[in-house]
């Protein structure tokens, strides 16, 4: 199986980011990807919540949404649009950030709200808040797709082994990270994480992120990691997007999941224990 993953430096302008996103995804699918994914909040990186609300839209009514499902649906390829920001009628007010699995249908085959906000003051100059704006989900998601199943998590997520022992347990043979992940903890932690719940788990790991600086017209401008990865089972990475936007493409043999889990079947190994 051929996968894209799409490197983002996504402004928080959805119109100009979609028109940019439906572009990638025609070299992609034109490239043969038959399983294309996006970064985190691939429709708006913003750290204005007043922005955020004057941009974007509930699910229903999401225009970049319906517009990266038709192009999916055009190219009759998988989508997994790693995750949009989006309204939502919480009395909060608060957002939520929802990865979706589109199917070569246009359909939406699966939902995952994000479950761990990033509330972190990673350094003086550089804190979030995630929760602020965004509400967390609270359930994991397995989806089915012609290669098997895939676990829908995003970002912050991937420092939560239980989370993806939990999908690998339930039958994941792919773990999805897309990320906006921080230049400092991307920098220290980006790539061990990943190669760590792929060794734990057996399992692929796709983990497309936004990169570089983000044109903001409110709000502080953010700074993102990059270098999107691939990871197989036995924990090597196969591509490594750098810095740059653009595609990275990677080829898959998914009978390395049953071949590493075969080595080292730990996920058949969980003991009760007491304490403390």
């Amino acid at each position: 199986m051929r996968a894209a993953l799409l490197q983002l430096t996504s402004s928080d302008r959805p119109d100009d980011n979609a028109e940019m996103v439906r572009d990638l995804i025609d070299r992609a699918a034109s490239d043969g990807a038959e399983l294309i994914l996006t970064p985190e909040v691939t429709n708006c990186v913003s750290t204005s919540r007043t922005h955020q609300k004057s941009v974007l839209h509930l699910e229903e009514d999401d225009p970049t949404l319906r517009d990266l499902a038709a192009a999916a649906a055009r190219h009759r390829v998988w989508l997994l649009i790693g995750s949009l920001a989006l309204l939502t009628r919480d009395e909060d007010g608060r957002f939520a950030n929802r990865s979706f699995l589109i199917g070569p249908d246009g359909q939406i085959r699966a939902r995952y709200d994000k479950i761990h906000m990033f509330d972190v003051d990673v350094s003086p100059e550089e804190t979030f808040r995630e929760s602020d704006g965004f509400r967390p989900g609270d359930r994991a998601v397995l989806a089915e797709t012609p290669w098997g199943k895939l676990g829908l998590t995003v970002c912050y997520d991937v420092r939560f082994p239980a989370l993806y022992r939990r999908l690998a347990q339930a039958g994941a043979d792919i773990l999805t990270v897309p990320a906006a992940f921080s230049p400092v903890t991307g920098a220290a932690h980006w790539e061990t994480l990943l190669r760590a719940r792929a060794i734990e788990t057996g399992c692929f790991v796709l983990a497309p992120a936004q990169t570089g600086t983000h044109a903001a017209s409110r709000g502080k401008a953010r700074s993102t990691h990059g270098h999107s990865l691939a990871v197989a089972p036995w924990g090597e990475v196969l591509v490594d997007g750098g810095t740059d936007p653009g595609i990275v493409t990677v080829d898959l043999d998914i009978a390395e999941v049953a071949r590493a889990r075969g080595r080292v079947p730990a996920l058949r190994h969980d003991r009760r224990f007491d304490g403390p």
